[in-house]
């Protein structure tokens, strides 16, 4: 379960663990589905593990507005192994999920990066001859580095 703000990566992240461990990936919006889409899932779930032997992870964004009885739909797919689950929460989830569920997930709290730390990071990308592109000797101007470490906010569409 991953916990965080919005944009910190959580669907990357999940996006970038499965295919690391070579895992197929279907992706559901707690906004969007229900216990349809779920069995779907695991049902799509148990043909790639048939045919091709891979295990597949079920992301499912915005996991806390799914009721009980849809997060309870979950339980026997994770503890049969058919699924791999990560969810997506913006909510606290020892409020939001229940404790059946909450008990066979472990919970990574993601936080925003620091404008001051990502423009470190840019930084130290640009010159590491061995870690980023340091031997390539790019020159980007640091207003430039500044705009990607600190892009706009959006601002509110005209009415």
């Amino acid at each position: 379960m991953f916990w965080g703000p919005p944009g910190v990566g959580k669907t990357t992240l999940a996006k970038i663990i499965a295919a690391s461990a070579h895992c197929h990936f279907i992706e559901l919006s707690a906004v969007m589905a229900g216990v349809k889409e779920i069995r779907a899932a695991v049902a799509e779930a148990e043909d790639v593990k048939l045919s091709r032997n891979l295990n597949t992870v079920v992301f499912i964004d915005e996991i806390h507005r799914f009721s009980k009885s849809q997060q309870d739909s979950l339980l026997a797919p994770i503890e049969s192994g058919a699924i791999i689950l990560f969810g997506a929460t913006t909510e606290n989830p020892s409020f939001e999920l229940n404790n059946a569920l909450l008990s066979r997930l472990r919970v990574y709290v993601m936080r925003s990066i620091d404008a001051d730390d990502l423009l470190n990071l840019l930084h130290n990308a640009l010159t590491d001859p061995l870690r980023g592109l340091g031997s390539r000797n790019l020159i980007i101007d640091d207003e430039v580095l500044l705009m990607i470490a600190k892009p706009p906010t959006a601002t509110p569409a005209a009415v």
